[in-house]
């Protein structure tokens, strides 16, 4: 098995891992995911919509529309 080098922090890590396309060992993976945050909101009589900034969210399930 070979291994390959974390672009972020130079160590290796497994072949199988870059094969299924992250450029990083786990350790600096996890650090990346989690300065991605996300929530998913249901809408008022229809599907859940995925929302990405805090100001997206603000008055989004009201039945008269967005309110800032």
């Amino acid at each position: 098995m070979s291994k390959t080098v974390c672009y972020s922090c130079g160590n290796e890590f497994s072949s199988d891992r870059a094969k299924l396309g992250f450029k990083t060992c786990l350790d600096c993976g996890e650090v990346e995911a989690n300065k991605i945050k996300h929530c998913v909101a249901p809408m008022h009589k229809s599907n859940y919509m995925l929302f990405t900034r805090t100001d997206d969210l603000k008055g989004i399930n009201n039945k008269g529309g967005l309110i800032k």
